[in-house]
């Protein structure tokens, strides 16, 4: 009985002991590269910083927002500046969220589908693009950029063109709106494809490599298009957004970023 009841007794101290060890739970929700892989990264250092990873993966940019604002997660990493700027328009001010952690820039590029070369671009080719409102009028100024198409003159980051906004169509290009997670897929179908830079990760895509027209890394979408982890506005300055930063802002995310194609946005901490 004395040897169950110690046994018992050490039990209940180990139990004990792994409950005062185990880190505070850190929910965030993310897309799968390079978002989730960044966070899969670090996982060991959050917890060394007293948090336990709880990573939810999704493959669209429907649920992440709204998951956050309404408290089913503490963060999200999936989105830029301007489409958080955009979701913050649809919600009140108890729903709106904030940027915390600023980490990098995913270059927008066309990418062959049918055609392997802008050279050979055609009448009535058709290209793909994301039908989100942001990444809709980025991908129009893409394709202007690359002098495919001519856009009302002020069209900016901020502008929501849409194709009906196109004022010169020289080829006749046939655009093609999709949900961003859908486009890889449909390259077989369409002569080019506007792709968001982590789906092109996921379809093997590396944006300056592969890409026959991408946004460069000093142009103004660089600049506005930083990737972010968001947040309710009365958790921006909790302790784990702290461990989230430091945990972040190191060498080995950084070295990540660039072999994912990407522009790191931040200057790693010493380690």
């Amino acid at each position: 009985m004395k040897k169950l009841a110690a046994i018992i007794l050490t039990l209940t101290i180990a139990l004990s002991l792994t409950a005062a060890l185990a880190g505070e739970p850190l929910s965030i929700i993310a897309t799968e590269n390079p978002h989730a892989q960044i966070l899969e990264l670090v996982r060991n250092d959050l917890a060394a910083l007293g948090f336990d990873l709880a990573l939810t993966v999704v493959s669209d940019y429907v649920v992440e927002n709204p998951a956050t604002s309404d408290g089913s997660v503490q963060a999200n990493f999936f989105q830029h500046i301007p489409y958080l700027a955009s979701y913050n328009e649809t919600v009140d001010e108890a729903n709106k969220l904030v940027g915390v952690v600023f980490t990098h820039f995913e270059p927008l590029a066309l990418y062959a589908g049918t055609k392997v070369s802008l050279a050979d671009v055609a009448a009535g080719d058709k290209i793909a693009i994301p039908n989100d409102p942001t990444n809709l009028n980025r991908a129009l100024l893409l394709l202007q950029d690359a002098g495919l198409i001519t856009l009302p003159e002020g069209t900016t980051l901020e502008s929501t063109a849409t194709k009906e906004d196109i004022v010169s169509n020289p080829h006749g290009l046939e655009i093609i709106e999709a949900n961003a997670e859908l486009i890889p897929g449909l390259r077989s179908d369409v002569a080019y494809a506007v792709i968001n830079g982590n789906n092109a990760v996921l379809a093997e895509l590396i944006p300056y490599s592969d890409g026959l027209y991408a946004e460069g890394p000093e142009s103004l979408a660089a600049k506005g298009y930083v990737n972010l982890i968001a947040v309710r506005a009365d958790n921006a300055e909790a302790p784990w957004v702290k461990a989230l930063q430091t945990a972040l802002y190191t060498q080995k995310v950084y070295d990540l970023i660039v072999t994912s194609g990407f522009a790191p946005t931040f200057t790693p901490a010493a380690q």
